[in-house]
């Protein structure tokens, strides 16, 4: 049975699949990769035949994970349930955030929340009990919080419904935010189809001065790139500059992706793991 939990057994077989995949890749490109690539080719449904050109070649990837907000997550696994299947076939979660209204406060929002939505939420809660995902429940959390601080692994993929996925980046994750039909594909057992992404270095150097944050940092890079400009790569920002910032920044490094692309810190921890 599918385990909701990111438990080192799971991240130990997604390692050596990965290594496996990512030395057929070596072999056929024979030279280093980037900590990018190898999140991308580390996850090849087929790494002996795949297509490998960037902005060009359509990718068959398998991702570890899947997660889904509320809102989205109600036509994705209705779906789903036409597939059928008995279970999910890849750790799945649905997250019950989007559809509290902010408008008295916490408490209020929140009981308010549970009324007005309360034939979702049991749809959602009945579905993900059937098929075995995870289900948060409503002020369980925010879901791009959630998935970092709960499922997020180095070196793993996610897919989610929700723009903000990629802040499980901010534990060099690769992982992306896709509609509910790419979500469906995954948790069907079916490979997630996604243009090969081209590749953009951002090199740290030095310190920041004031009152600097990573978010300036981002928006000077989307001054540069413009949104077109990141359309369809993956940003990598690396250097001794990165390794200031602590884990909540690199994620938000990795959440402003749907900004301009997908972006991952590349800080001395990432290195270590992947062995560059």
């Amino acid at each position: 049975m599918i385990r909701v939990e990111s438990t080192p057994e799971f991240v130990a077989e997604a390692y050596r699949k990965m290594d496996e995949r990512i030395a057929v890749i070596r072999k056929r490109l024979g030279r280093p990769l980037t900590l990018a690539e190898k999140h991308i080719f580390g996850h090849l449904d087929d790494p002996h035949t795949e297509d490998l050109h960037p902005g060009r070649s359509y990718l068959q990837l398998r991702p570890d994970r899947v997660a889904m907000q509320d809102a989205t997550a109600q036509m994705a696994l209705l779906q789903f349930m036409s597939a059928g299947l008995k279970s999910v076939a890849v750790p799945s979660t649905v997250h019950c955030d989007h559809l509290i209204q902010a408008r008295v406060g916490a408490s209020e929002d929140l009981k308010n929340a549970v009324v007005t939505n309360k034939e979702v939420y049991d749809f959602l809660r009945s579905v993900s009990q059937k098929f075995n995902i995870g289900f948060w429940q409503p002020g369980a959390g925010i879901i791009h919080q959630v998935v970092l601080e709960q499922y997020a692994f180095p070196g793993g993929m996610m897919i989610g419904t929700d723009s903000h996925t990629p802040n499980a980046g901010g534990l060099a994750m690769f992982a992306s935010g896709v509609g509910g039909a790419d979500a469906v594909d995954v948790m069907a057992g079916l490979p997630w189809e996604v243009l090969f992404p081209q590749r953009i270095g951002v090199h740290l150097k030095g310190k920041m001065n004031g009152w600097a944050s990573a978010k300036d940092i981002i928006l000077v890079t989307l001054g540069i790139l413009t949104v077109k400009g990141g359309t369809n790569a993956v940003i990598e920002y690396f250097g001794e500059g990165l390794n200031l910032f602590p884990r909540r920044a690199r994620g938000r490094f990795a959440i402003w992706a749907p900004n301009s692309a997908r972006r991952r810190p590349c800080s001395r921890m990432m290195l270590r793991w992947s062995d560059i």
